[in-house]
């Protein structure tokens, strides 16, 4: 038995040496890929799991430095670039970031954070407090797009290295969501005049290389607090659908975005796989109160009445959207179902109209932006469907530069479609229905909905705010000063290896959790 066990510990030895290879710089000799010469079955062979990922993008973005810019092209890059206090989880939810923790002062005009310790950014310096009170001081300067959003914010003071308050002049009970939109990412000051083609930040990946209107690569940040799966990712460059629903099928992309007429392609295919998420945005189309007609609420009713809206979500959109009543997304917990208040029933839409003093017709203009294909189609079915009403449409195709200025900003239109995308804050969703909202295009004045937008800004009880959004929105739903359309529904098509690709309520992708399987 001895000798047996000083044979095995020898050949053992030699394993190990042989595994590891000598001092000098010499091959060592290449694993077998199988044990049959030791007399066992052969073993099984495994492919690598792939490490980089490649995702298409249809817009390039205008500079990757997110505090000197409202792209969502950039967001979308640059969330993966840099990190910010608080972060928001898939389903709405705020949770840490760069801040491991953060309190609300009881006068809700203080809100302190605790900043993870040993973060650094991209360049090796170790970040503090005082990046965060640059970052946010560079935010609220007059070059910021987004100062508007920081004007509450009074003071910043960090209080030490890993704490930092922030005070503002009115109370606010949805700050802790300006602190997790990706315009609000920590930058160091050393390095902001080159951000907008060489970021430096603190995210999980850094920027390896970046050819405009070609392709964006990131690589891996080692040093991250948890570090992404993938080594790299490509963000590729390709506007044209058809080339993309290409390069997916012959294994070029691993991700790409399409449109409902595309899925057909891919249904019942196991080597893809089809994600639709419910979109933080809502689509209408807006009425301009101005018009005599349209300030009575029984001919804007009449037009509600008149529009399938199902049938128009089919023939549009493939029928990816969910119905909505109101302004408001189904993604979003204060969410009321308010599609019972006005359903499809032309017949009750003509007596409406003989109602309100128009059994003999009515002619509005409506205006489409040239920009968006599916607006301009959903306007002409839109336009088709209240024809049969007795309304007469005259439909304007514009550019989106005369659609911005002269409908959106000057309120020159009868009727026009369009989409409106949420934030993490209801207010910020419905606050262009107040009378004297810059935003309010609609030119819609409701006593009542004054009221709430402003009394909601003040209540600190979720649940009293949960109630006075859900009346807002069920008033909207009988007043209808718009016809709501629907929250469209985002599909997403993958290879069937990739895993952990989420959507989020606000317009980012979150490359760190995505990983391949075998």
């Amino acid at each position: 038995m001895k000798k047996l066990l000083n044979a095995l510990s020898v050949l053992m030895m030699v394993a190990i040496l042989a595994a590891c290879g000598s001092n000098n710089g010499a091959a060592s000799a290449p694993a077998p890929t199988n044990n049959t010469a030791a007399g066992g079955p052969e073993a099984e062979v495994k492919a690598p799991v792939k490490t980089e990922l490649k995702m298409a993008l249809t817009v390039d973005p205008d500079g990757l430095d997110p505090h000197r810019t409202t792209a969502a092209s950039t967001f979308q890059i640059t969330n993966n670039l840099y990190d910010t206090l608080v972060k928001v989880s898939s389903d709405g939810e705020f949770v840490p970031g760069l801040a491991e923790e953060w309190k609300v002062s009881e006068d809700g005009l203080t809100i302190a954070f605790k900043l993870r310790e040993g973060v650094k950014f991209h360049n090796g310096r170790e970040m503090t407090a005082e990046d965060v009170k640059f970052s946010f001081e560079r935010l609220k300067g007059e070059e910021s797009p987004r100062a508007g959003d920081f004007s509450n914010i009074v003071s910043i003071t960090a209080v030490d290295n890993y704490n930092i308050e922030f005070a503002t002049k009115a109370l606010d009970v949805a700050l802790v969501s300006q602190f997790a939109y990706p315009w609000t990412a920590i930058v160091p000051e050393e390095a902001v005049e080159q951000l907008r083609n060489n970021p430096v930040g603190t995210g999980p990946f850094k920027l390896e290389q970046w050819v405009p209107q070609q392709q964006i690569v990131l690589t891996r940040n080692n040093d991250y607090f948890t570090p992404a799966k993938l080594e790299k990712v490509g963000f590729i460059m390709m506007p044209d659908a058809t080339s993309q629903i290409t390069a997916l099928q012959s294994g070029e992309l691993d991700i790409i975005n399409v449109s409902g007429d595309a899925v057909p392609q891919f249904e019942s295919n196991s080597e893809y796989s089809i994600i639709e998420t419910q979109a933080n945005a809502v689509q209408v189309m807006a009425m301009n109160l101005d018009n005599e007609a349209l300030s009575d609420a029984r001919v804007r009713q009449a037009i509600n009445y008149a529009v399938d809206k199902q049938a128009l979500i089919d023939t549009v959109w493939w029928g990816y959207g969910q119905e909505i009543g109101s302004h408001y997304p189904p993604m979003l917990k204060e969410y009321l179902d308010t599609n019972d208040a006005i359903t499809y029933d032309p017949e009750k839409a003509k007596q409406l109209l003989e109602e309100a003093g128009y059994a003999q017709g009515l002619t509005l203009e409506m205006y489409l932006p040239s920009s968006y294909p599916n607006y301009v189609a959903a306007g002409q079915v839109i336009a088709d469907q209240l024809k049969k009403v007795g309304l007469t449409i005259n439909i304007h195709t514009v550019e989106w530069g005369f659609w911005l200025s002269d409908v959106y900003t000057g309120r020159k239109y009868d009727l026009t479609v369009t989409g409106h995308t949420g934030r993490l804050d209801p207010y910020a969703l419905l606050a262009r229905y107040h009378s004297e909202s810059k935003e309010n295009y609609m030119n819609y004045k409701n006593e009542r909905v004054d009221e709430i937008l402003t009394q909601v800004q003040q209540e600190r009880d979720e649940q009293q705010r949960l109630k006075l959004y859900q009346e807002l929105q069920q008033i909207l739903a009988e007043d209808v000063p718009a016809l709501y359309i629907q929250s469209p529904i985002g599909l997403t098509v993958t290879a069937a290896n990739v895993a952990g690709y989420q959507s989020y309520p606000i317009d980012i992708y979150e490359m760190k959790d995505v990983y391949f399987t075998n």
